[in-house]
């Protein structure tokens, strides 16, 4: 099995030399905490961990990483209101032994690299099954009356205007002391059902239901308006940052049994439904900057098919950038129902790169990837991510480009190849700034087509890079890109 298997991804590759990958793709992956990859592990051992997957993630073409910061009303970062958290030190409150802080540290490992880094935050989570001790200045130890149990799960009680004001301050805190790309919540809105146990929030509804009639639909509009603030806050505080959420994978069963306006072909747990949450709306709404749904089955799956979900979110949720969520171990442990020698991760990026409204897709989860189990992500590097990608452009937060690079020098030879150097072009406001430039290569002669990711030999923030072996008549181009990858006119060099 494994032979035939290295032989498809060797054939597959070759083939992909004809390819043409997309030059604009999101290509994420999760870094979550709460597998407890950092326990009984120094700041140091951790770092040294992270920095290794984020080597093999670069050179797998990762260009975003999601960096989970707050998983239960507590931090991995130096945070004004909440405590340090257990994932990270074995006991909320207690802050790493040495002056480290993950958040800043990841923020610059990420930049360095090139990728984006979105801080990961859960909004409802006061503490999870694990949790046997609170520290003292955990929220819901300050304001017991703000929470609710349910299950094993202390939730921040979804109803209560001061929760979603604490939530907002929380991230407003987060982008004036971090210079990240983005804020990511997960699928944790209400509580994920637990048979014979019922939400006690009926009394909050009862004293104020805001015209409505139906407590389902006062519960949606309660984590709509978390949704909107959030969105708000985000645009006031850091207006070129990006608000994202990756919900479960199904948004409502259909109840005509096909894909229709209403839901998809499966029969799974619901977002609109069970966790009170209508991603198409907030899509709609504009009040999300792109959805990562979380996609996680196979093809063939009955109760929830990859496929079958794939088209619903692709022809009823594109009004934002869409990106697939993928399970990495799932993935690679089931054959494609139509070449049983191969497992799936062919059938769902062919099936993935093919539809319209998909811009890319995100690793569940990181250490998964770089684990590499059936070859996954080394078929990422020699196929699929083969050449490298900008993010999808966003124009409804901004669509100026910034200047072109400034005084290109020609040409100059070193030792170990070609060497160009530039300027930053000169920006009035944040969002116009240059952050990277994007390195382009054509042969002599060869047209000059700046829309095929092939012809880019690099992407880097600094102002001069090493194009390497040039050939007589050789021409390279360099563009700008802002925080939102806005490219700017092209400066070409022979």
């Amino acid at each position: 099995m494994r032979k035939h298997l290295l032989s498809l991804t060797f054939l597959l590759f070759c083939l992909s030399l004809f390819a043409q990958n997309p030059k604009r793709e999101f290509r994420g992956a999760w870094i979550q905490c709460v597998n407890g990859q950092y326990l009984n592990k120094t700041p140091q051992q951790i770092q040294d961990m992270l920095s290794s997957q984020l080597d093999a993630l670069q050179k797998a073409g990762i260009n975003a990483i999601l960096f989970q910061v707050r998983a239960e009303g507590d931090a991995l970062y130096r945070s004004n209101y909440e405590p340090w958290s257990r994932y990270l030190t074995g006991q909320q409150g207690t802050a790493p032994s040495t002056n480290w802080d993950p958040l800043a540290w990841m923020v610059t490992q990420c930049h360095s690299r090139n990728m984006e880094c979105h801080a990961w935050i859960n909004p409802y989570r006061a503490k999870t099954k694990g949790t046997t001790l609170m520290a003292s200045n955990h929220y819901a130890i300050k304001h017991p009356e703000r929470v609710f149990q349910y299950g094993d799960l202390l939730i921040f009680n979804p109803a209560l205007p001061e929760n979603r004001t604490f939530t907002c301050m929380v991230v407003e805190d987060i982008l004036q002391n971090y210079d990240v790309d983005g804020i990511h919540i997960d699928d944790y809105f209400y509580p994920y059902p637990v048979a014979g146990v019922e939400m006690p929030d009926q009394q909050n509804f009862q004293q104020d239901p805001r015209g409505f009639e139906d407590i389902n639909d006062w519960r949606r509009d309660n984590v709509n308006l978390l949704i909107q603030d959030l969105h708000n806050i985000v645009r006031a505080t850091k207006p070129w940052c990006k608000f994202g959420v990756s919900p479960f994978g199904i948004y409502r069963n259909s109840p005509t049994g096909e894909n229709c306006k209403e839901g998809s072909a499966t029969k799974g747990t619901q977002n609109y439904d069970d966790l009170y949450a209508d991603i198409v709306l907030w899509t709609k709404k504009g009040w999300v900057d792109y959805n990562i749904p979380q996609v996680y089955w196979n093809i063939g799956t009955k109760v929830a098919d990859y496929e079958v979900l794939l088209n619903w979110w692709n022809d009823y949720c594109g009004q934002r950038p869409l990106y697939i969520g993928q399970d990495v171990e799932r993935t690679v442990k089931e054959a494609d129902p139509n070449n049983p020698n191969s497992h799936q991760m062919f059938a769902k990026y062919n099936l993935q790169r093919s539809l319209p409204n998909i811009q890319g897709s995100c690793q569940w989860y990181a250490a998964a990837c770089v684990n590499n189990p059936g070859n996954y992500r080394t078929v990422l590097e020699q196929q699929y991510h083969s050449t490298p990608a900008l993010q999808p452009l966003m124009p409804w937060i901004d669509s100026k480009a910034p200047g072109k690079p400034r005084k290109v020098s020609k040409a100059r030879y070193a030792a170990d190849g070609t060497v160009l150097t530039w300027e930053e072009p000169k920006a009035k406001k944040e969002m116009d700034k240059a952050i990277l430039y994007v390195i382009y290569k054509f042969a002599k002669g060869e047209k000059m087509n700046l829309n095929s990711s092939a012809n880019i030999i690099g992407i880097t923030s600094n102002t001069t890079f090493n194009a390497g072996n040039s050939p007589s008549g050789t021409t390279y181009v360099i563009t700008a890109l802002d925080r939102l990858h806005n490219e700017s006119k092209p400066v070409k060099i022979k």
